[in-house]
């Protein structure tokens, strides 16, 4: 927990009065107990309690300064603002993703490239009555905007299940000459035009009921995959009001799986089998919801408010986020998995890094330097 900025947090706190009228249970305690739950896979709030009492007088050292306590706890969730603890983790990835900004993202490409996808997380109805989804059936949705380099979410959105896909683009803010990436529930051409407005650049597969007249073929390389590269218009009323300018319409067939995908883009500049590549990659944000889904405490939560609910998504993405900075920050070649699970059985211990590095038999075993780097305090 030393490589939390405690100052940064502490702004955040005060920009929504987190702690007014609040002195035996702060912010920072109930940020710290959350994120011992996430590291340690703790399944209630009894759980939590009981795990932490058991610390004894460790806990003052690791940062606890209020008694944790199952009330306490579930009145801090329901109460505080989850503002909070989303800001914080805006913060975290201002950190993380210049750590994470010359690593290879299976492309070749100078600018940024983001993937854009949403995940539904199933709730009970009676228990999550706001969480609208369908009639016996509730659920959250987790919009996530991906920085592929790193696999760090830069945007999250957290709506109730019956929200559309295609409404999160009002709340992103395209970077000029950065790359989108995103599947056909996001094609809405008002919504996309605004990407070309800003200079942004997006690659999305195309409906088949979208209407489309060529206007130009380009020559292609049938034996890397690629069918077909065309200058395109769109000639539906509606959509040409919405998009006037061209678009580019690349096919491209996979040997493996014999489908063929069909994209739009409106970039003009990079070769055919590029912008099928750039979609390929999309599949990163998918096996970034399995894993945050398979490893931290995102499917079962400790409350049932909508704050609740938020703040237990936000302190999860902050623990991803943080584990990704001290992975870099050590220089650890174990994987994000791998550090989760050491670190889950060494949280209340501490071995001095440079001791550490200085282990004879650290050469030997890559697991046992790993062990040895990232037993700092928690």
């Amino acid at each position: 927990m030393d490589h939390l900025p405690r100052y940064e947090f502490q702004k955040c706190v005060g920009r929504y009065h987190g702690e007014y009228q609040q002195k035996s249970f702060s912010c920072w305690d109930q940020l710290l107990a959350m994120a011992f739950a996430q590291f340690t896979y703790r399944e209630s709030l009894r759980d939590i309690e009981a795990c932490l009492r058991s610390m004894g007088g460790k806990l003052y050292h690791m940062g606890f300064r209020g008694k944790v306590a199952r009330s306490t706890l579930a009145d801090a969730n329901e109460n505080r603002d989850w503002r909070i603890f989303a800001d914080f983790a805006q913060v975290l990835i201002g950190i993380a993703r210049p750590l994470y900004a010359q690593d290879p993202i299976g492309v070749e490409l100078d600018q940024s490239l983001y993937a854009l996808d949403s995940t539904t997380i199933d709730l009970c109805l009676s228990l999550f009555p706001w969480a609208k989804f369908r009639k016996h059936k509730g659920a959250v949705k987790m919009h996530t905007l991906l920085d592929l380099h790193g696999n760090i979410p830069t945007f999250i959105g957290i709506t109730d299940g019956k929200v559309h896909d295609v409404n999160i683009l009002d709340e992103i803010f395209p970077e000029a000459g950065a790359f989108y990436v995103m599947d056909r529930g996001y094609v809405d051409f008002e919504r996309l035009y605004i990407f070309t407005l800003s200079a942004a650049f997006f690659v999305v597969r195309t409906k088949s009921n979208v209407l489309l007249q060529r206007r130009y073929s380009h020559p292609v390389d049938k034996s890397t995959g690629v069918r077909s590269d065309h200058t395109v218009i769109l000639t539906a009323i509606d959509s040409v009001k919405a998009y006037p300018d061209t678009l580019r319409r690349v096919s491209y067939l996979d040997f493996k799986t014999r489908k063929r995908f069909k994209f739009l883009t409106n970039n003009f500049t990079l070769p055919a089998i590029t912008i099928a590549q750039i979609y390929k990659s999309r599949w990163q944000v998918e096996l970034f919801f399995k894993w945050i889904k398979q490893h931290l405490r995102i499917k079962a939560f400790y409350g049932t408010s909508e704050n609740a609910v938020k703040t237990q998504i936000w302190i999860a993405v902050s623990v991803y986020v943080l584990v990704a900075i001290i992975r870099k920050r050590l220089r650890l070649e174990a994987s994000l998995y791998q550090i989760l699970q050491i670190l889950s059985v060494t949280l209340f211990e501490k071995t001095p890094i440079l001791q550490a590095l200085q282990a004879p038999d650290s050469q030997d075993d890559p697991l046992v330097n790993v062990n040895q780097l990232i037993l700092f305090d928690f």
